[in-house]
């Protein structure tokens, strides 16, 4: 028996509705569930600009942790600035309310970039690079000290580095902080920790599960 072509076009789309409606309406035992991912970035952005000058109680706290000297020029960008993908599940883990309550802080200052001045207290010196500056020296770092006679004020220097503003806990003890060390568009390093009043000045506290997958490298 042979079949007209339309009369097969109906039976293929008869068929294909009733699989539809089967798949539809018919209970799957096993049928996966689809959990979108958070993207941050999309749903509480950071960075955003027009935060004003960064607040007088965030300079004791990266003072204390550039106590020691480092083995090259510090230079920081003068707008602050944390690593959007790295707030949320894949980084902070937040299990106790003072975490939680960090967390909360730490993004909640730093919705707005702010703007750094030189009131850090650092004994090795350093400079605080406005947005041009930033840029040049970057394009410099990129160029691996082969660059043009305008890349010699950066001599020495091995990376910019963007620092965010410090998310501070109600009683004024903890705080999470977050370093960018950039040496180029894809080149560099980074992490949030957390820090601890210690007497009149900050340390960086032991790392737990809580910020232990927060550090990473470009």
């Amino acid at each position: 028996m042979r079949f007209s072509p339309r009369l097969v076009l109906r039976l293929l789309l008869i068929l294909a509705a009733v699989a539809i409606l089967w798949y539809r309406f018919v209970p799957h035992r096993s049928r996966p569930q689809l959990i979108p991912r958070k993207d941050l970035s999309v749903t509480s952005p950071l960075n955003q600009p027009g935060g004003g000058p960064a607040p007088a109680e965030a300079y004791p706290i990266y003072s204390a942790l550039y106590q020691q000297p480092t083995n090259e020029p510090l230079v920081f960008a003068e707008n602050s600035k944390t690593d959007i993908p790295q707030v949320g599940a894949s980084c902070l883990k937040p299990s106790t309310p003072e975490e939680h309550g960090l967390t909360q802080a730490f993004e909640a200052a730093n919705k707005l970039s702010h703007g750094w001045q030189s009131k850090f207290a650092i004994p090795q010196g350093y400079r605080v690079l406005d947005p041009m500056q930033t840029a040049e020296a970057i394009a410099c770092l990129q160029a691996h000290g082969h660059g043009p006679a305008a890349c010699s004020p950066w001599k020495g220097v091995q990376h910019v580095r963007f620092l965010a503003v410090p998310g501070i806990d109600h009683a004024g003890t903890h705080a999470l902080v977050s370093v960018i060390k950039t040496c180029g568009p894809d080149c560099g390093s980074g992490g949030i920790f957390e820090v601890e009043k210690a007497g009149d000045s900050w340390k960086r506290s032991p790392t737990t599960d809580f910020t232990s997958d927060c550090s990473w490298m470009y």
